[in-house]
């Protein structure tokens, strides 16, 4: 799994075996399509018709008000090659903006290859000062990823679904707005994003995104491989911008935990 996988919603905790220091800053967009965009008013009798534009501007509009967003989540992942969902986890992401930097806490609780046969398992990645670390409480392991020269790019990519800018999006995305479409009962702009990089469409061909038009928070994100493979992301219990804990963003290891670095 890319490193990308780490951080997007994407059924991003797993095993990082295929990660290397050749992992392109064109990998690392594909993030892009791992958030929501936009506060705008959800749509009303009179109101003016919901538009791309609209939606790239309230992006622009929510960037520069974001702080924090905390959200519960259900990552599946569908493999084509036996043409059902392979693997579903579960828990609470947080983002918070610290300064000029977004820092991601992913917390999952349970995992199965459905949502009937999830069974406790916890991990936990964390995205800070321009370092992911994975921490597995079993087997007390520590998986530690520095992106180096990648920082900048990685960051200002996973904050385009969580107070990113349509500015952002259209640089680095052909967007198109594919009309309204309801989502577990929730009136939503659905969004489709086709990576401008060649190589990120090696990694991600197109992603799709739901976005709630009456807060203009994804609540849908869906991903999808060359291969025929996609990650669909569920988000329910959106909270934006409350403060959330110091601690939140911090690793619970302990003196016996087994550190290693793949990349160095």
């Amino acid at each position: 799994m890319k490193i990308l996988s780490l951080i997007l919603p994407l059924a991003m905790i797993g095993s990082l075996s295929a990660v290397s220091a050749t992992d392109s800053v064109g990998d690392l967009r594909a993030v892009a399509a791992s958030f929501d965009c936009s506060f705008f008013r959800a749509p009303q009798k009179n109101a003016d018709p919901v538009t791309l534009e609209t939606v790239l501007k309230k992006m622009d509009e929510v960037a520069a008000n974001f702080h924090s967003i905390q959200a519960t989540f259900e990552w599946d992942t569908y493999l084509k090659v036996i043409n059902e969902v392979d693997e579903v986890e579960t828990g609470t992401v947080y983002y918070r903006r610290n300064g000029k930097s977004v820092e991601m806490m992913a917390d999952a609780d349970k995992s199965g290859s459905s949502v009937a046969s999830l069974k406790p398992e916890r991990k936990y990645v964390l995205l800070s000062n321009g370092v992911i670390r994975m921490y597995q409480p079993k087997p007390d392991q520590l998986t530690v990823y520095d992106l180096g020269k990648n920082r900048s790019d990685f960051e200002s990519y996973i904050v385009l679904g969580f107070g990113g800018s349509g500015q952002d999006l259209q640089k680095e995305f052909d967007v198109t707005y594919l009309g309204p479409e309801t989502v577990n009962g929730v009136a939503t702009a659905k969004l489709q994003l086709i990576p401008k990089s060649a190589k990120v469409r090696n990694t991600y061909s197109r992603m799709l995104l739901w976005i709630d038009v009456s807060r203009g928070i994804s609540v849908q994100q869906q991903f999808f491989e060359p291969e025929g493979d996609y990650r669909l992301a569920k988000y329910s219990d959106i909270q934006i911008n409350q403060k959330i804990p110091d601690k939140v963003f911090k690793l619970n290891t302990t003196s016996k935990t087994q550190t290693i670095s793949p990349r160095g």
